[in-house]
C-alpha cells in the first residue's frame, strides 16, 4: 500500500500527523508492505525570511489572541499526551519554507525522506528552529547526515523548486485546500489531521479494499460421485 502525505514543516498538525502515522504503522500489521512518500505543500509561501512569529500571524489574520491560544494550547496537549514532547505550536517563529522543501526533495532522492521530514518536524517544533534562509537549511542538512555540499548545489540551483510546486499542484488537483492531506492507495484521501485509530482503521479499510479476501462458494448437492488421486467414490444414498 501506498500512502501519500502531503504537510508543510511549519504545519503544526502536520508535526502531530507524522507522529501519529509512525504509532498507526507500529500496529498495523501488513507495516513493512507499506510505502510512506511524504509530499510537499507550503501554507505561508508569501512570509519573508526574517520569519514572523505566530501570535503575531494571528493578528495579522484577524485571529483573536485568546483563540489563537485556545487552539495551540489544544494542539501541545495532544502531542504531549501521544508522547511528543517538547512540541512548540504557538511559541516560535514561522518563514517561507521554500528551501526546506527543497532540501526535503534531495532527501527523499537519497532514499532518506522519512526519516529527515520527521527531523525537521522535531527541529522546529521541538527546539523551536528557524528554516527559512538557505544557511540555516543547511546547517540543519548537516545535522541531519545530508551532505551540505550536495544540498548546497541543489539549493543553489533550485533543481528542486518545481518538483516542490508539482506536488503542491497535485495535491490541489485532488482537493486539497490544506494540509495534512493524506491519500491511502490513490482511493482514499484523508484531509487534515485525524487520531491514530482512525488513521489505522482507515490503512485497514484501504488495504482490505486492495487485497479482497477470496470469495467462499456454496456447496450445492446432487452430484452423483468424484473421482480423487486415490480413487473414486459414490455418494451414499439419501436417507429414505
Amino acid at each position: 500500500m501506498k500512502i501519500e502525505f502531503w504537510s508543510d514543516v511549519i504545519c503544526p498538525y502536520c508535526g502531530l500527523m507524522d507522529h501519529r502515522l509512525r504509532l498507526a504503522l507500529e500496529r498495523f500489521e501488513h507495516a513493512d508492505e507499506v510505502e510512506v512518500v511524504h509530499r510537499s505543500f507550503r501554507i505561508h509561501p508569501d512570509l519573508l525570511p526574517e520569519g514572523v512569529t505566530q501570535r503575531r500571524l494571528l493578528e495579522i489574520h484577524g485571529i483573536p489572541a485568546r483563540d489563537g491560544e485556545r487552539l495551540f494550547a489544544s494542539i501541545e496537549g495532544a502531542a504531549h499526551a501521544e508522547g511528543l514532547e517538547p512540541y512548540h505550536a504557538l511559541d516560535r517563529r514561522l518563514g517561507p519554507t521554500d528551501y526546506a522543501h527543497e532540501l526535503l526533495a534531495l532527501a527523499t532522492d537519497k532514499g532518506r525522506g522519512d526519516e529527515v521530514w520527521t527531523a525537521m518536524f522535531r527541529a522546529h517544533f521541538g527546539a523551536r528552529r528557524d528554516l527559512w534562509t538557505k544557511d540555516q537549511v543547511l546547517g540543519f542538512a548537516a545535522e541531519a547526515g545530508l551532505d551540505r555540499d550536495e544540498a548546497d548545489r541543489a539549493l543553489s540551483d533550485r533543481r528542486y523548486r518545481a518538483q516542490v510546486a508539482a506536488d503542491q499542484r497535485e495535491a490541489e488537483r485532488l482537493g486539497a485546500r490544506g494540509v495534512p492531506f493524506t491519500t491511502l492507495d490513490g482511493t482514499y484521501a484523508i484531509p487534515g489531521a485525524v487520531g491514530t485509530d482512525v488513521l489505522l482503521a482507515a490503512m485497514a479499510q484501504a488495504w482490505d479494499a486492495a487485497h479482497p479476501a477470496p470469495r467462499s462458494l456454496r456447496i450445492l448437492g446432487g452430484a452423483d460421485g468424484a473421482c480423487r488421486p486415490d480413487g473414486c467414490v459414490v455418494p451414499p444414498p439419501a436417507a429414505s
